[in-house]
């Protein structure tokens, strides 16, 4: 089984995939692996992973929150905070967080960041929803 070599670091996508021509592994480098990572740590909540507790953002604990100031600049700091002790590979330019439709109960949480081995910018664009999938068709 060979691996990719990356310098900006190569992982696993999520989730996992085997390639049966192959038989290996398929594992995902560069940009789309640090992408990955930051949908993975705004996904999870503290706790979750049982061997490293403190790893998530805690996102789901806001989630019938009433949208005001307040509650945009404590997640802001939140993902900032999550970002800094768990994605060494980049620096956070902005994160801007705008509500689309209020009656769709999703925030687009849009971070700016410098990926500090290339100084090359980027950005990702993470849909929250604020309330449950009530008008599901089925």
């Amino acid at each position: 089984m060979e691996y990719k070599q990356s310098f900006l670091g190569t992982g696993w996508g999520f989730p996992p995939e085997f390639d049966r021509s192959q038989k290996a592994l398929k594992t995902i480098s560069d940009e789309v692996d640090i992408k990955s990572s930051l949908h993975i740590l705004l996904s999870t909540r503290l706790g979750e992973r049982v061997m490293l507790p403190d790893y998530g953002c805690n996102l789901d604990e806001l989630m019938f929150e009433n949208l005001n100031r307040t509650l945009i600049t404590y997640v802001v700091e939140l993902i900032k905070t999550a970002i800094l002790y768990h994605e060494p590979r980049i620096d956070v330019i902005k994160i801007d967080i705008s509500e689309t439709d209020p009656l769709e109960g999703m925030l687009h949480i849009a971070i700016e960041y410098l990926i500090r081995a290339t100084n090359s910018r980027h950005n990702v664009v993470f849909p929250f929803y604020k309330e449950e999938g009530t008008n599901i068709i089925v």
